[in-house]
């Protein structure tokens, strides 16, 4: 017995998505990126430019992998007025 297929997307059923990412210099070279507004995405490139395109497909992934099990996109929580950026320290 076979399993109903889910309807595939077509490219017109497609729509844009925007979402808040950090890039992160690291010591040992690179971009760290992360995505607040998606838990769970984290992604790297050796340049800005190769981390904007890790950071993009790894977004992209995901949303297809949450409309594929049938889950709602989320919409960026975050507003456009820019973080505040601080370094805390702690003693331990």
């Amino acid at each position: 017995m076979s399993r109903p297929q889910k309807p595939r997307l077509k490219e017109s059923d497609a729509s844009e998505h925007g979402y808040r990412v950090i890039y992160e210099w690291l010591s040992e070279g690179g971009y760290q990126v992360i995505v607040p507004a998606l838990p769970g995405i984290v992604t790297y490139g050796r340049t800005l430019e190769e981390a904007r395109e890790m950071a993009r497909d790894a977004i992209a992934c995901h949303l297809r992998g949450l409309l594929r099990d049938g889950e709602e996109i989320p919409k960026d929580p975050f507003t456009r007025k820019r973080p505040v950026i601080e370094e805390l320290k702690v003693t331990v």
